[in-house]
């Protein structure tokens, strides 16, 4: 029976983390170029059980017996095993911001594949986000809207002399006509390698490679609005929910079982 606790409380902390997940994902519904994640959900290792009486070990030969013979399997619960960005393209929202950039993925060698704005990380390593919500700092960098600088295909930051610039659709960026800077584009072929990190950002293990041309189009004026189907997220929480109360339900009644065998079956009347 104490089995059976595992596996229900293994079951609720699955559906609690997912109901986390979902929430974070409606949160950031607004928030633009954010990727909603998904949750990648496995059982644990099947048990096989055996009867009690047995006297040989799982692989002996005398197993085909009777008196050896197996019960069956026991599912020994569930958990969320990690959790998944989607990189389908989000929808565009005008902003007439001359420093908003959206990203919009074009033909990608790899089905699985992504591309992304290169930004300078806290420590100065490279980092990668679909936000393309821009600003220029007070010394003329172009940066992110919590202050990451933005870099160029060089891996360099890029200095404007002023906001006012015109982007090109592979991301030359052109004031007065005369190219000053490009934007860095990276490509990684398998984004289920990319870590968040919080504030949009995304790491690799090892530095991605510039995208080619053809992969990858910009829009100027505009941003890409995050993926999150508000509407599906609402209606997958809410089951989450359902099934986080349902394995409450089967651990309450595991709990009433065990009450009854400690305080009641194993009462002797003087």
């Amino acid at each position: 029976m104490f089995r059976g606790f595992y596996t229900v409380a293994s079951g609720m902390l699955s559906q609690q983390r997912k109901t986390e997940m979902l929430t974070n994902n409606i949160s950031n519904a607004n928030t633009p170029g954010y990727k909603a994640d998904t949750a990648a959900m496995r059982a644990f290792p099947e048990m096989l059980m055996q009867r009690m009486d047995s006297t040989t070990v799982p692989t002996d030969n005398r197993l085909s017996l009777p008196l050896h013979r197996n019960i069956g399997s026991l599912n020994t619960g569930v958990y969320m095993q990690e959790t998944i960005p989607t990189f389908t393209q989000g929808d565009l929202q005008e902003t007439g911001n001359a420093t908003d950039v959206a990203l919009i993925t074009g033909t990608l060698p790899d089905e699985g594949g992504a591309v992304l704005f290169t930004v300078e990380g806290d420590g100065g390593e490279e980092r990668y986000t679909r936000n393309g919500n821009f600003t220029v700092n007070g010394n003329g960098f172009l940066t992110t809207n919590s202050g990451h600088y933005v870099l160029d295909g060089n891996g360099e930051r890029i200095q404007l002399d002023s906001d006012e610039f015109t982007l090109g659709e592979n991301g030359e960026i052109l004031v007065n006509g005369a190219q000053e800077s490009s934007l860095g584009i990276a490509y990684t072929g398998n984004a289920q390698d990319l870590v968040k990190e919080g504030d949009g950002l995304f790491s690799s293990e090892t530095a991605l490679t510039p995208a080619q041309a053809g992969t990858f189009t910009m829009v100027q004026g505009q941003l890409e609005r995050s993926n999150v189907d508000a509407s599906r997220s609402m209606t997958d929480m809410l089951s989450s929910y359902r099934a986080f109360e349902a394995n409450q339900k089967v651990l309450q009644a595991y709990d009433r079982s065990m009450d009854k065998a400690a305080n009641e079956i194993g009462r002797v009347n003087g």
